[in-house]
């Protein structure tokens, strides 16, 4: 036994020594390539942006790496993406098929679905099934709102001390996905709600942990019970839930009158019975699970995120307060329609989004053929990883501190915004993080003062990276803005 651990010992060391991972022609240039690992060991597993910043500054906006023994083409900043992610659209589209959170999602879905028939039919029906039920319009709004008097609640509550907003602005944003996909709201200390947004919450972190790329390094591993298989297990779980929901939605469905989302999935499957269709109960489900998770996280990180730069900025508040306050006068409630006539609010919660950077590698693309971006050369099947985070960040495109309005005090959106991606394979929940990040902050900061808490630390603005970037965990002070004189 002895004997054969040490002959597998030397056989990986004369891997490394001799055997050289080569470049395809013409292929961009970046940092040497160990055999099995790639360059794995010479990116932080706890936060590699600021590797891929020192990559950049070494080899350009344009530049590989290996993951294990796959190449992959990383783009930095506007110019480079855009060329890529815009104008040359129907190349990048793909996604990667042997990726952990490809194998856990099955290729199914919205997300993760690999550029084809699949994808267009289920992205081209959620979109419209959204406008439908009221995204972008009055009646999303109030559900929006009903969902803000809650988180407005539960504030007043902690007036006058501080709170942890973290499950609370996840709550918040999962009810208001849930009210489009099957017309269901849960309490905050609902445990049905409070486990599957723990869960979505792991799985996000762990798609871009070490064992995650281990799982697709060496794929020999996958078998055995590693760390990595939690993942599936967690994924499982959610889909059962899922799967809960749906039964249950079926007894009280009249086929034909669709209350929800759901109820039209339901529909579209009945109308496609005879096969050939791409809609199924599989693929219902993974969709139902890419709307909670494009509805939920990004959203309530940016609240967090948001909520950390104003209880450290009071000036900020004050100014998006008394603005608020000038356009709303006696009225009840905000409108999305009110930020045209909020400049600086607007302003202030894109410079949050910016801010928050919680897709900084956004979802990793492959190209769908042979293509050429500049004066390299990209086979079919190269995997290529947008870096948002250089984009949000990058040199030149930003006047920071008022990165959002020109010279006149007029709101103005630079080119360089793009939290979201871009695209064909822009972020399916854009629309509505808009609208509930406007009426959201609008109607906290009319009412409340968010203050640094006395029992805080000292004020960190590091994030917790993963798929989706996390700020890390503060607490928040609340007052009242009632309570306050003058």
């Amino acid at each position: 036994m002895l004997g054969s651990v040490v002959l597998l010992w030397l056989f990986i060391l004369l891997l490394f020594f001799f055997i050289r991972v080569r470049r395809p022609k013409n292929f961009p240039p970046g940092p040497r390539p160990l055999p099995i690992l790639g360059n794995l060991l010479q990116l932080d597993p706890v936060n590699p942006l600021k590797d891929l910043e020192r990559l950049k500054r070494r080899y350009g906006n344009v530049f590989s790496l290996y993951i294990g023994s796959r190449p992959a083409v990383v783009l930095n900043g506007l110019e480079v993406v855009r060329e890529a992610l815009v104008t040359h659209a129907a190349e990048y589209a793909g996604r990667p098929t042997h990726l952990l959170i490809s194998h856990v999602f099955e290729g199914k879905g919205i997300v993760t679905a690999n550029y084809g028939s699949s994808w267009r039919d289920h992205r081209r029906f959620a979109l419209t099934t959204l406008r439908n039920f009221g995204l972008g319009k009055h009646s999303m709004e109030e559900h929006i709102l009903e969902e803000v008097s809650h988180i407005c609640t539960e504030l007043e509550s902690s007036a006058g001390g501080s709170m942890d907003p973290q499950h609370l602005f996840h709550l918040a944003a999962s009810n208001i996905i849930c009210s489009l996909i099957f017309r269901e709201r849960f309490e905050y200390d609902d445990p049905v709600i409070l486990t599957l947004i723990q869960r979505l919450e792991e799985l996000t972190k762990e798609a871009l942990t070490p064992w995650a790329m281990l799982y697709e390094i060496i794929p020999v591993l996958r078998p055995l019970p590693l760390p990595f298989r939690n993942i599936f297990h967690k994924f499982n779980q959610l889909k059962e839930h899922i799967k809960k929901v749906v039964t249950k939605h079926k007894s009280s469905r009249v086929a034909g009158e669709p209350r929800d989302l759901l109820d039209c999935y339901l529909d579209q499957i009945d109308k496609t019975a005879d096969g050939g269709s791409t809609f199924n109960h599989t693929q219902m489900v993974s969709l139902l699970l890419d709307l909670f998770l494009a509805g939920t996280d990004k959203t309530s990180n940016t609240l967090r995120s948001a909520m950390l730069h104003l209880m450290t900025n009071q000036h900020v508040q004050d100014r998006c307060h008394r603005e608020i306050a000038d356009v709303l006068e006696g009225r009840a409630d905000a409108s999305f329609e009110d930020r045209h006539a909020m400049p600086y609010v607007q302003a202030t919660i894109h410079e949050a989004q910016r801010m928050s950077d919680t897709v900084p590698l956004s979802v990793f693309h492959t190209t769908c053929s042979d293509t050429q971006l500049y004066s390299y050369q990209l086979p079919h099947g190269t995997m290529v990883i947008p870096n948002l985070s250089s984009v949000l960040h990058e040199e030149g495109q930003w006047k920071f501190p008022e990165n959002f309005l020109n010279e006149v005090g007029e709101f103005v959106k630079p080119e360089a915004f793009l939290p979201f991606s871009a695209g064909p394979r822009v972020c399916l929940g854009e629309g509505l993080a808009r609208m509930e990040l406007f009426l959201v902050l609008v109607t906290l900061l009319r009412r409340f003062r968010f203050v640094w808490p006395e029992d805080g630390v000292v004020p960190d603005f590091s994030f917790i990276f993963g798929g989706i970037q996390s700020q890390k965990p503060c607490r928040l002070g609340v007052r009242l803005r009632s309570s306050e004189r003058g």
